[in-house]
């Protein structure tokens, strides 16, 4: 289509370029006038249109995507969400996240070679939210290493709060589970967790937290809330 504007566009210069010239030019002239009218200008309008719908750039920063579990492990787990392929579980896992429900909870079921389950209150595997059940939205991304997925009962759409991180590739999940994200940093505290179905000293979320809120790390053993007096020259 450029290639073809760029010669009506010399032929329109050609023609207007004449001081003077035969009726046959003129007329010429004319069709060609006539043609520049009926093809550029309907050209730039949908040039225009074009740039007007084309879809405006995400605003949402990138660590809005991004959480962090403090495990009693030793550590800091981080976890990229994937928000194009499970907007809905990511948002479910966002706001009960920023709710504080995933604070102090156990990992229930932990099977070596597996995965570790977590995100029951309960901490026996059948407790959830008070928020309702989600649709599935089974995507093509693998179990594979380091994948965080969806629990649920026998029914696809049963999702609720509970999920569970995979230990070594797992493809017999594909399609059946939702993977919402993926370990990106600190997977050795994730290995450290008890095994146990469930296990006799669970392994729990000391903290869980969205990388854009900006929460400093939870360790095992620290007191959260309590302040250290200060030290005298008399201590």
């Amino acid at each position: 289509s450029n290639s073809l504007r760029s010669k009506v566009e010399s032929f329109k210069d050609l023609f207007l370029s004449q001081s003077s010239m035969p009726n046959e030019y003129a007329m010429l002239r004319k069709f060609f006038l006539t043609f520049s009218a009926l093809f550029l200008v309907p050209f730039a309008v949908h040039a225009q249109e074009a740039e007007e719908k084309a879809p405006a750039p995400s605003s949402v920063p990138a660590d809005e995507n991004i959480l962090h579990l403090d495990l009693s492990t030793g550590g800091r787990v981080t976890i990229q969400l994937f928000s194009a392929l499970a907007p809905n579980h990511v948002e479910r896992i966002k706001t009960l996240t920023r709710q504080g429900f995933y604070d102090g909870i156990i990992f229930h079921r932990v099977i070596d070679g597996f995965m570790a389950q977590t995100g029951d209150p309960t901490g026996t595997g059948t407790g959830g939210s008070d928020l309702p059940d989600l649709k599935a939205e089974f995507g093509k991304f693998p179990h594979v290493r380091g994948v965080v997925s969806m629990a649920r009962s026998a029914s696809e759409d049963s999702a609720n709060s509970q999920f569970f991180i995979v230990f070594y590739p797992r493809f017999s999940l594909d399609g059946k589970y939702t993977s919402f994200g993926r370990v990106t940093a600190g997977m050795e505290y994730v290995d450290a967790i008890q095994r146990g179905e469930p296990p006799l000293n669970p392994s729990r979320i000391l903290q869980a937290s969205i990388a854009a809120d900006h929460k400093p790390p939870v360790l095992p053993g620290a007191s959260a809330n309590v302040s250290e007096a200060p030290i005298s020259v008399d201590d």
